[in-house]
This record gives C-alpha cells, structure tokens and sequence, in this order.
C-alpha cells in the first residue's frame, strides 16, 4: 500500500509504514523507493524507468512522511536544501519514562558503530564525534507512556533514538536503545509527523503533515488533534 500525502510534477510523498526500507540495504527487502516506482510506473502507463531520487531516510521501524524527487532538479534542490539546514522536521515519540523537564534542548556529541548498526554518545574529543543536537516538548502521558514533539537541529545516524535514551528516556519498543521490550510489528514509537520546506521549484512554502499510524496508543494523540 502507497499512502501519498503530496505529488505534483517534481516532487512525491509518502507516509511510510514502520518496518518498511526506504532504500535497499543488504537485506534484500525490497525497499519503499522501488515499490513507488512501480505505482508510479502503473499510475501513469510509463514503459520505461522511471526516474525516484531519494532525498532523505527514516529508519525502518519508524513511520511517517518521507520525500522523493521526481526530476533530477528537484533532487539536486532538495539536497541544498538538507546541506544547508532550510528543511524543519518535526517528530513524535512514545517514550518509557518521564523526561526530566517539560522542554528542553539535548546537545550530545555521537559516534556511529558501524559494526552493530548503532550510535552512541561519547565526549567532544572523541575521535570523528558529531555533534547531535534536538529539541524536544512534552505533550501528554497515559498511565505508562509519555508523548513527546521533537524537532532534531541536526541529522545524525539514528540522533533522536540515542539522544532521547541517553536522557533516560528510550523509545517505546527500542530495544536496540534501551526500551525494556519490543513492539509486536517490530517498529517503534517514533513518527516522522511533519515537514516543512520551501518548494524546490515553484519557491512556495509547503508543509506536509503525515497521519500517525492506526494504532491504540497512537490514537491518543490523534484524538488530541496533535
């Protein structure tokens, strides 16, 4: 299942489903990118390629809006863009524990073990360290779980799964971060909600907003209006 959110002539998005690849990696799955080319391909009777740039990931058991580009301007643009820090993107969490204010900025220096997949917060000097930086809102609790609205500053491998555990805060079903056990569907408690940029070609503000997933705990920040 496809569920685009925006398409016009340079530009296509979707809310991707947790568990979903965004691009292929050496498992083999095959990815959102390519299941996109091929409705497209369908949707409008093209015989040969089509042309999908991917302009940015989410990892597999996250959901939410992801972006494609449809010409090669728009991905060279939309690549600006990302390099030069003029795309906003907000998220939303289902984390373990209460977080320790009700706002605040994290700003943690990351290291990627590329071995296990894995990031992990280490000092300033450490060798080839980056600097991780998010802000973050609390929204609501039920009687196990807190919301949290994220806006990452920066776009580091798996930044706000480290970032938020290392506050003592892991995302619900992260094992891999520290959450004490794992969702069913194998995805976790992170939704990718909204994006903003000005349109690469037609220079317009857009905003795109992605539906959280239809599911019980989820629903409670649907029913909010969030």
């Amino acid at each position: 299942m496809i569920d685009v959110l925006y398409e016009d002539n340079h530009l296509i998005a979707v809310n991707k489903r947790a568990g979903d690849l965004v691009q292929g990696d050496r498992t083999g799955d095959e990815p959102l990118s390519e299941k996109l080319k091929d409705w497209l391909r369908k949707k409008y009777a093209k015989p040969g390629n089509v042309f999908l740039g991917v302009v940015h990931r989410l990892d597999r058991p996250v959901s939410g809006v992801v972006v494609f580009a449809k010409t090669g301007k728009a991905l060279a643009r939309m690549n600006e863009l990302f390099r030069e820090k003029k795309v906003q993107k907000t998220y939303f969490a289902a984390v373990c524990s209460s977080p320790p204010a009700n706002s605040g900025e994290l700003e943690d220096f990351l290291i990627k073990d590329q071995k296990n997949n894995k990031s992990r917060v280490v000092k300033p000097d450490f060798r080839d360290a980056k600097k991780a930086i998010l802000k973050y809102n609390f929204i609501s609790s039920t009687d196990r779980y807190h919301f949290l609205r994220i806006e990452p500053l920066t776009g580091r491998h798996h930044q706000i799964r480290v970032q938020l555990a290392n506050m003592g805060c892991p995302i619900k079903g992260d094992l891999k971060y520290g959450a004490p056990r794992s969702n069913r569907d194998a995805s976790i408690h992170l939704h990718a909600g909204l994006i903003h940029f000005v349109h690469p070609v037609k220079k317009e503000p857009l905003t795109i907003k992605a539906p959280f997933p239809n599911e019980v705990l989820w629903s409670v920040l649907s029913k909010k209006g969030v």
